[in-house]
């Protein structure tokens, strides 16, 4: 099994640090934590070391499951004496604009915390550390352990928003710098914001039930201060990440907008051009037509056949080119009207 740590409380102090697991188990059996209570860090246990445990902790089967098997939603479950929490921490990869998310779990019991972590981030000896230099937390129990926990999961979602808030930034200067590529990245942040918030907005009707819990206890004031803080920053980023989804939603009909006004203005530019260019044809055309009348008659009088009407006329030749000049004044004269010309 492995044990990141493994130590004993007693009054807020680190008062034994078994050499084993098998020992702080036996601890707990035979002498319990002598007012105290053993907290046990795991990272990537299987499931076989689980269900050991689970034996000798009389974990619920229903929560060594969900423990197993990971992937679950955050949540508070209780069974008789025992609590499963499971929470989703979060870190943002600015590189790859990627959230990634990973998975914590704590059984809470009177003398015993047990954290199940399945990823390495967010390690939390620093969240051991913290606890450790304010005895006058610690010796709250395991409901100290849970607030700590919470409250650098929460910590760590502060990060992930000042991320996504950046690359928002950015994609509303690509929208109206034009970047044809801006609609995947829109998307793929959404995508982003989606997760965080899976992982943030049920982790508020988890500590509204704790805060909840601890108002009407005196012993339990500090602690229901500290809970009452972790909410507020949870509720204030669940409302930032819903106002980052429905933001890029925004944007991403707005960039369709400029995309169908960018469209539209090319197919008017190509209008024009074909517009254009259809007039010049409609020029050629018709003085083509103008030159190809005269052409035509030109043609026929010069085949220089024996018996051809108008041969031997005087004025065969004046009315062959009057009949080119009368064609071509009356094509000009149409064309003209028609405004080709």
């Amino acid at each position: 099994m492995t044990v990141v740590d493994n130590a004993v409380y007693v009054h807020g102090e680190r008062s034994r640090e078994p050499d084993s697991l098998d020992r702080t188990l036996e601890m707990l059996r035979t002498h319990g934590a002598d007012d105290g209570f053993a907290w046990i860090g795991l990272l990537r246990p299987d499931a076989d070391e689980i269900d050991r445990l689970a034996q000798e902790l009389s974990l619920p089967p229903l929560a060594v499951e969900d423990a197993v098997a990971a992937h679950q939603r955050p949540k508070l479950e209780r069974y008789d004496d025992v609590e499963f929490v499971v929470l989703r921490p979060a870190w943002y990869v600015d590189e790859d604009e990627d959230v990634q998310v990973g998975e914590i779990h704590l059984f809470l019991g009177q003398d015993f915390v047990v954290t199940v972590r399945h990823a390495d981030t967010p390690d939390l000896s620093s969240v051991r550390s913290r606890l450790e230099a304010d005895p006058s937390l610690l010796a709250r129990g395991p409901r100290a352990v849970l607030y700590a926990v919470l409250d650098r999961v929460v910590d760590d979602y502060l990060p992930v928003t000042r991320g996504l808030r950046n690359d928002i930034d950015q994609i509303e200067t690509q929208v109206f710098g034009g970047d044809p590529s801006v609609s995947r990245r829109i998307y793929q942040l959404s995508r982003e914001v989606i997760e965080l918030q899976r992982a943030v907005d049920p982790l508020r009707e988890v500590l509204d039930g704790l805060v909840a819990e601890s108002a009407d206890d005196p012993a339990q004031i500090e602690l229901h201060r500290g809970l009452r803080d972790v909410a507020d920053h949870t509720a204030q980023i669940s409302e930032s990440a819903d106002n980052f989804r429905q933001l890029l939603g925004n944007i991403l009909q707005v960039n369709a907008a400029l995309v169908g006004q960018r469209q539209n203005e090319e197919m008017r530019r190509l209008s024009e051009t074909s517009l254009a260019q259809g007039e010049e044809v409609k020029k050629i055309s018709s003085w083509a037509a103008i030159l190809f009348t005269p052409s035509l008659i030109g043609a026929i009088y010069g085949m220089n056949f024996e018996n051809m009407p108008e041969l031997a006329w005087t004025f065969g030749y004046p009315f062959a080119l009057g009949l080119m000049v009368l064609a071509s004044v009356t094509l000009y004269l149409l064309f003209h009207k028609r405004g080709w010309l």
